[in-house]
Parts: C-alpha cells; sequence; structure tokens
C-alpha cells in the first residue's frame, strides 16, 4: 500500500503543493517586489513558508509584526536551506513569525509535544528517512514540509510508504515544492552554493556521468532561480563547454515543463504580463580567468579577499571583541562605500566619525551637557523640548556609532594586511598587465620576491600569464625562478600555462587536419573533449577596464546584428524546435547572467556598473555556481594541476 494513491497534487505559481486532506489550497507568489528584485522574491515566500505557507496578516517582509493569532512552531532545517535563510532572516524575525525554536535536522532532537513543525530541508533520501523517524516518534504535533527544490515522485513514494507502516501519515500536514535552493545575497546577486564546480567540471579523470550529474545540479538550481522569478527567458551562450551543456539541458527543462498546464510560469504570476522576458546569457568560468584571480582594491573585494566574506557574513581574526559581522544594505555605510577604493573608505569612516561627535556634542550643548562628551542618556537635561529631541535622538546615534565600530574594526584589519602583505603594488601592477599588456619588470620581480603571500605572488604570476598573447621565455623564466625562491606549489601556474599554450595551439591551427591532431591531445591530456578547455578562447584576456564579460552581456542585451556574438547559440523555450516559428532575439531591458565554476564581486560590480550607466537603465541579475576570492579558485587551479602531474616537482616545499 503506498500513501502517494491519497495524495492530490496541484501546481500552482511557483510552488508546487501536496495535500494529505485533498483539499487544494491557492499558494500564489505575493505581489510585493519590484522587478528583479530576487531577494525580496524569496523573502516573501520565505514568511509565507515561516507562517504554515498562508499569507501573514500584516506585512510580507521578514521583520513584520506578529500575526492576530500567533501559532507558535518548531523550525527544521538542513545545512544547505540554514545557508537560504541566513542571509535574509535574524532571530528576532523567526520570533516575529512564531518560531520559538530552530534546530538541525542531521541532529537527535527531544519531542515537542503539541507544537507544529516546519520542515525547510532539501529533497534527499537521507533527509526523508530522517522526516519520517521523526513523525514515528513522534517528535512533534503535526509536520509541514517544504522542499527547497521540487520532492521526486520515488521519494514522495518512500516517504508514503515509511510513514504508513509506522502509521504516522496523518501527522503529515502537508508538503510544498518551494524552488528555492539557491541563495539570495542581494537583490541582483545570487549563488548555487555549489562547491567545487570549476574542479569538477575540468577534472582530467572525471567521467560523462560525472560530468552530466554536475550539469543537471546546475540546471535545477537556475530553473529554482526562473521559477521564484515567474520568467521564461530567452537563453544564450557561446558554443562548447559546460555552458552549451547547461543551456541545452535547462532549454530542455523548462520545454517539458510548459506542456503542463497551470505551471510555474503561469502567466498570471511572476514578471510574464508586466515586463519583457528577459535574456539569460549563460557563461563558463574559462571564458575570462584572470577576474576571478586577479587581486582588487576595492571595499568590498578586499573584504571578500581577507576576511573571506560568506552569506554576507565576515569573522574576524583571533583578537578582535567582536568575533563576526554581518555586512548587507542594512549598514549604510557598506551599501554606499562597499564599491569605492578602500582609501576612499577610510576618509569616509573619519568623516563620518567626525559628523557624529558634531552631533553628540549638539546634543550635550542642548541639554547642557558637558561639550565633547560621550552622548549618555543620565547626562541629559535641560528644558522638556531639547531633553525629548535628546531622547529621540539616542537610538539614531547609537546604531551611526555601531556602524562606524564596526567599519572601523573591519577596516583596521584590511589596512594591517594590505600593509603587510604590500596589496596595493599586486593590485596596481596587475591593472596596469591587463589594462595596458605592459609590465614593469623590475617591480614585478620585487612583488614577487617580496612581502605578499605564497597565494598573491601566485596569483601574480598567473595574471602575467594571462595579460600577454606571447610572454616573453626569458621573463617567465625570471618569474618562475622567483616562485620556486619563494616555495611556492606552482602547480596552479602550470595548468594555466598549458591551458592557454592549448588554446593558442588550436587558435592558430589553420588546417582541418592539424585541428584534429590537437584534438586527440586533448583527450588524450585531458580525458575530455577540445571544447571543454578551449571554450572563449578569443576572450581569455581581459582588454581593457571594462571587463570581457561585461562587454558581451551587453552585447547580447543589445542584440545588433553583425557583432561579435552573433555565433552565440540562442534557445528559446516558448518557440517551437527546430527553428520553425519567430525566436525572439532582442533587444533586452532585463538580464539574468550565469557564471559556471565560480563568481566573485569584481564581476558583480562591473555588470551593476552596466545596468546603472545605460540609458534606458538595465536591469541586471548576476548568478553564480559559488562565489569565489582569488585563494580559493586558485586552490581549484592547482588541485587541478595536480591531477595532471604538476607542480611537485617543481616546487621546494610540496605541502604549502
Amino acid at each position: 500500500m503506498h500513501m502517494h494513491s491519497d495524495l492530490v497534487t496541484h501546481s500552482t505559481t511557483p510552488i508546487t503543493v501536496y495535500l494529505i486532506d485533498n483539499t487544494l489550497q491557492q499558494t500564489d507568489l505575493p505581489t510585493i517586489c519590484k522587478l528583479f528584485s530576487l531577494i525580496n522574491y524569496v523573502s516573501g515566500l520565505i514568511v509565507r513558508m515561516l507562517n504554515l505557507n498562508q499569507a501573514p496578516s500584516t506585512a510580507s517582509s521578514l521583520s513584520s509584526t506578529e500575526n492576530e493569532e500567533e501559532i507558535y512552531k518548531i523550525l527544521i532545517m538542513d545545512s544547505f536551506c540554514r545557508s537560504i535563510l541566513s542571509p535574509l532572516i535574524r532571530v528576532n524575525d523567526l520570533r516575529k513569525h512564531g518560531v520559538t525554536l530552530y534546530l538541525p535536522i542531521e541532529k537527535p532532537r527531544q519531542p515537542v509535544p503539541g507544537v507544529p513543525a516546519v520542515y525547510f530541508i532539501r529533497a534527499t533520501p537521507e533527509n526523508i528517512d530522517l522526516v519520517a523517524k521523526d513523525a514515528a516518534a513522534p517528535l512533534y504535533d503535526s509536520f509541514h514540509l517544504n522542499f527547497s527544490s521540487s520532492l521526486p515522485r520515488p521519494l514522495l513514494d518512500r516517504l508514503a510508504a515509511q510513514t504508513v507502516q509506522t502509521d504516522s501519515a496523518a501527522r503529515i500536514s502537508k508538503l510544498y515544492d518551494q524552488y528555492l535552493e539557491f541563495i539570495s545575497l542581494e537583490e541582483s546577486l545570487f549563488s548555487l552554493g555549489q562547491a567545487d564546480t570549476y574542479l569538477q567540471l575540468n577534472d582530467p579523470k572525471a567521467g560523462d556521468q560525472e560530468i552530466e550529474a554536475m550539469i543537471e545540479k546546475i540546471v535545477s538550481g537556475i530553473f529554482c532561480v526562473l521559477a521564484t522569478l515567474g520568467v521564461v527567458p530567452v537563453i544564450r551562450c557561446a558554443r562548447g563547454g559546460p555552458a552549451e551543456m547547461v543551456a541545452s539541458a535547462l532549454d530542455t527543462r523548462l520545454r517539458d515543463h510548459l506542456i503542463s498546464k497551470p505551471n510555474l510560469f503561469t502567466e498570471s504570476g511572476g514578471l510574464a504580463t508586466s515586463f519583457q522576458r528577459p535574456v539569460l546569457c549563460i557563461f563558463d568560468r574559462n571564458f575570462e580567468l584572470s577576474v576571478g584571480i586577479q587581486h582588487d582594491w576595492s571595499y568590498r573585494p578586499l573584504v571578500h579577499d581577507i576576511l573571506g566574506l560568506k552569506l554576507n557574513r565576515v569573522n574576524m581574526p583571533p583578537g578582535n571583541a567582536t568575533k563576526s559581522y554581518e555586512l548587507d544594505d542594512s549598514d549604510s555605510f557598506w551599501a554606499a562605500n562597499s564599491w569605492s577604493p578602500f582609501p576612499k573608505v577610510a576618509e569616509e569612516i573619519e568623516l563620518q566619525l567626525k559628523a557624529y561627535k558634531q552631533d553628540v556634542d549638539e546634543v550635550n550643548r542642548r541639554t547642557g551637557g558637558q561639550g565633547g562628551v560621550e552622548f549618555e542618556g543620565t547626562d541629559l537635561i535641560g528644558n522638556t523640548k531639547h531633553l525629548m529631541n535628546a531622547v529621540n535622538s539616542l537610538p539614531e546615534l547609537t546604531e551611526r556609532k555601531n556602524v562606524i565600530d564596526k567599519n572601523t574594526n573591519i577596516a583596521t584589519v584590511l589596512l594591517g594586511q594590505i600593509k603587510e602583505r604590500s596589496l596595493d603594488g599586486f593590485c596596481d601592477c596587475e591593472s596596469d598587465m591587463l589594462a595596458k599588456g605592459s609590465v614593469d619588470k623590475s617591480v614585478l620581480l620585487s612583488l614577487l620576491k617580496g612581502k605578499g603571500t605564497k597565494e598573491d605572488k601566485l596569483r601574480l604570476a598567473i595574471t602575467y600569464l594571462l595579460s600577454f598573447e606571447s610572454p616573453v621565455p626569458s621573463e617567465l623564466e625570471m618569474i618562475e625562478a622567483a616562485l620556486k625562491e619563494s616555495e611556492v606549489d606552482i602547480s596552479a601556474y602550470q595548468y594555466v600555462k598549458r591551458i592557454k599554450s592549448l588554446n593558442a595551439s588550436f587558435a592558430s591551427s589553420s588546417s582541418v587536419a592539424s585541428r584534429s591532431n590537437i584534438v586527440d591531445w586533448a583527450e588524450k591530456l585531458y580525458g575530455q573533449s577540445i571544447s571543454a578547455v578551449t571554450a572563449g578562447v578569443k576572450n581569455l584576456l581581459s582588454a581593457g577596464r571594462q571587463l570581457a564579460l561585461t562587454r558581451t552581456v551587453d552585447t547580447l542585451m543589445e542584440a545588433k546584428p553583425g557583432t561579435e556574438v552573433d555565433s552565440y547559440l540562442l534557445f528559446d523555450p516558448r518557440a517551437p524546435r527546430a527553428g520553425s516559428g519567430a525566436q525572439f532575439r532582442g533587444p533586452f531591458r532585463d538580464a539574468i547572467v550565469f557564471m559556471i565554476g565560480g563568481g566573485n564581486y569584481v564581476e558583480y560590480r562591473s555588470l551593476m556598473e552596466l545596468a546603472e550607466s545605460s540609458q534606458p537603465a538595465k536591469h541586471v541579475v548576476y548568478g553564480t555556481t559559488e562565489i569565489l576570492n582569488g585563494k580559493e579558485f586558485v586552490d581549484q587551479l592547482a588541485a587541478l594541476g595536480k591531477k595532471m602531474g604538476f607542480g611537485a616537482a617543481a616546487t621546494v616545499n610540496p605541502g604549502q
């Protein structure tokens, strides 16, 4: 006997709901968000989920006040779904929605009778077994199951069989497909949270099944984003490599889904009826390697590079009074200055601290306090009007001081690392190489032998490789000697050098025969098709300040004929197959840019600048399999180099 025979399946936008009680329930997406404010869409869905998938009676923001009839509940999550919620919701927000306790599904838990439990978990066999075990115990009064993507029928049957066997099916109140298997970090930034994607897709030992599983995982994540936004985009990508594989599989997934009516993209929900369809531009990290490796001088990339910004939070080094800080748009200083060059950030901190002290002195003066004394509630004297004004200004002044202290502490750590590692020198040298195509050999050599970490020197050397189409052999020997002298593991350097050599050979070969020989060589060397390692050959080098990615996205959005993107593939899931019928080619006002193999804040900033500077304004959402700083990306390159046998013989200390 299978419980699933008693279930009623109902598809709505953008959530599919499985109901035990044979009662259909409408769960339309709350219309609370402006165009492409992805984080607001996700926040609205999470609020609904926390309220047992009913619209809260007050506002639909995460910080809304208590509902008229409060239902207290427990929230159970797996580690990935905790990552989804972490940038969006704080403990106080959970309490405002009746969540009194939140617990990991992986750890043992005590029964809490008479209380409903909201589960937010991935659809995995392990999680299904844990839910069935909890229901059989029983740990809670009722179970409201929310899956981060969609629950496959085999897993639904698995849950049904286990709960029927233990006579606990009645405790499963409702099951929901939330299509939220991605991490929304900002209005226009998301990550799939899929670690080591570049390494896995470029692993010479990876088999077809492993590659196909990775592609399917990426497609599933992008599908969740599109379902949340309620849009079916036109898809563009370069030929060959992971980008085409993802684009083709996503096109098939969307076509198959659109056959059913209603579906997640029914025109009553999302953006379909109000705005033009967006273009989804899919790229592979090999399209432009340098931007994932280079040092950057802006506040946010520096924080990411030095302190490891994860899920909008940084962990401070030992010895700091505060262990971690949240960095998001709720911090007015961060929102206004995170893209500024570091020296300007330091100046702005000084200006804001000076303005704060002046305001404190003014409050003290008006209320009879001592000039220059730190603002204290007990110091307030004077007439009633000034007293009330001072009291009212206390929260605002306190918040300003907290923001200044936080960013002062962060900037102090950054400054220490900048001086200790000569990061300004690395930034300047790499910028000159990438933008101007020139390098001062003495400066380059001094940096390679100077104060930077081994990772800093390795990133500089790789940036040199990527900045020049035909590096001078004597300069390469000089760089490699300096790396050996500093005992740097050059696995990543050798890997990029070999890939670059292969690309150059492929690009320069004119005859079919010579190209065929290179293909054979590549397959023997890498165990994969040449297209996987030569995608985006022409864009491997950054030319000028604007990133190759940004230039290409701009061209794809403009959709003018006779450009460098004419050869890009086009997939339109709403158009008939085999090219019959019209395919919409643009121009586009809205774009979703997705980078396979790891994105970064430098690319994100460049795309946001494109959107803001365009006339009329464009809207761009940037997503990636994971957000990496330079060290994290180079670590994946090094792992690939080791798999190909590089590094060990040339490195004095292989353990570094």
